[in-house]
């Protein structure tokens, strides 16, 4: 994406676009290149479809080709649309190893195994519910990227759910907050954070499960967070997006209820945030206005009225977006029926 904050009319080789026979929500880079072929990424894309029959498709993503192809024989149905996919994080996977895991969240924690990028099979189906066959509706997951077994789930009843995925087990189960939980991250180990319909930011930590931080409130009451990004090249920072909201909040943890910046050149509603996998000032937002945004956070807290250092308009409102940590270069959005990945260099930019 072109160092530019007018809109970016990206030349071809920086541009790769998948048409898919479904509108799209969910999407995930895998952590490595194909094991089958040695080249390029998988990445995987859940259907919105609204009914319960729904599918996840497997991509495999060259870079040298600039090419999307789609692997028929890794494609599965999936039961309502997934509300988060997330192959298993580059630190827990063996590259000796001959099978990638891959998470879904949407009635049930589910999760697959890709057998040497060939066939899928499902590993396991993980119900929070102590008292019924039925789980409620799982709104987000994170899976952590230190403990290799660990993955935290959250829920419109109000709860997080930590799971060992290695047991099949519930590891602890947290009443997080008043009202739904629509989103959860990891910062370390054995620390959380979350964001609801109560409007709060809460951390916690599995070693005082009796007490959370609340480090942001909304300043509208009762207005929902949705999403939250914990800033992984600098754990100080998170970032998260109110309900119809244009802003994107920026958080410091040493300074809790006063964000360090609010980034608002969107034109509507902010879905979805990603921090910058190489770099602990960079982050791309993509709203409603069919714009994806680059940003580069002062050095000096508490600046406003920053303006974004990229800008890519698509075809429509933007749902989704994910930052490879792969290949950083590498930015995917999702739209209607389709998945885009833009290039972005972070030398345009300056260093992070």
């Amino acid at each position: 994406m072109e160092n530019s904050t007018q809109e970016s009319h990206l030349r071809s080789d920086n541009l790769v676009t998948y048409d898919s026979p479904y509108p799209l929500y969910a999407m995930s880079f895998s952590s490595g290149a194909c094991r089958s072929s040695g080249a390029g990424q998988m990445i995987a894309v859940g259907s919105f479809i609204e009914e319960y029959n729904n599918h996840v498709d497997i991509l495999t993503f060259d870079d040298e080709t600039l090419t999307l192809t789609p692997n028929p024989n890794l494609s599965f149905a999936h039961p309502y649309p997934p509300t988060k996919l997330m192959f298993q994080p580059s630190s827990l996977s063996s590259s000796s190893s001959s099978s990638s895991l891959l998470a879904s969240s949407a009635d049930f924690l589910r999760l697959y195994t890709l057998q040497n990028d060939a066939v899928v099979e499902p590993v396991s189906v993980l119900n929070n519910s102590k008292s019924s066959e039925f789980c409620a509706p799982l709104t987000s997951f994170d899976w952590n990227d230190v403990v290799p077994h660990r993955i935290g789930t959250c829920s419109i009843d109000t709860t997080c759910t930590i799971w060992d995925i290695e047991k099949g087990m519930v590891e602890t189960q947290l009443i997080a907050h008043d009202k739904e939980v629509y989103d959860i991250a990891w910062g370390e180990a054995g620390v959380f954070a979350s964001v609801s319909a109560d409007g709060s930011v809460r951390i916690f930590d599995l070693r005082d499960k009796e007490h959370s931080t609340i480090v942001y409130e909304s300043p509208e009451p009762d207005t929902p967070l949705l999403r939250l990004a914990w800033n992984k090249r600098d754990l100080r920072y998170m970032a998260t997006i109110l309900m119809d909201s244009n802003k994107v909040v920026i958080l410091d943890i040493r300074s809790p209820t006063m964000p360090v910046a609010e980034l608002e050149r969107h034109q509507a509603s902010v879905n979805a945030v990603a921090w910058a996998p190489q770099s602990g000032r960079h982050i791309c937002s993509a709203g409603d206005d069919a714009q994806a945004l680059i940003w580069e956070l002062p050095s000096v807290a508490g600046a406003n009225g920053i303006d974004p250092m990229s800008v890519y308009s698509a075809g429509s409102e933007i749902n989704q977006l994910q930052w490879s940590a792969a290949q950083p270069d590498w930015i995917a959005i999702a739209f209607s029926s389709k998945l885009q990945l833009l290039r972005w260099l972070l030398h345009y930019g300056g260093k992070g």
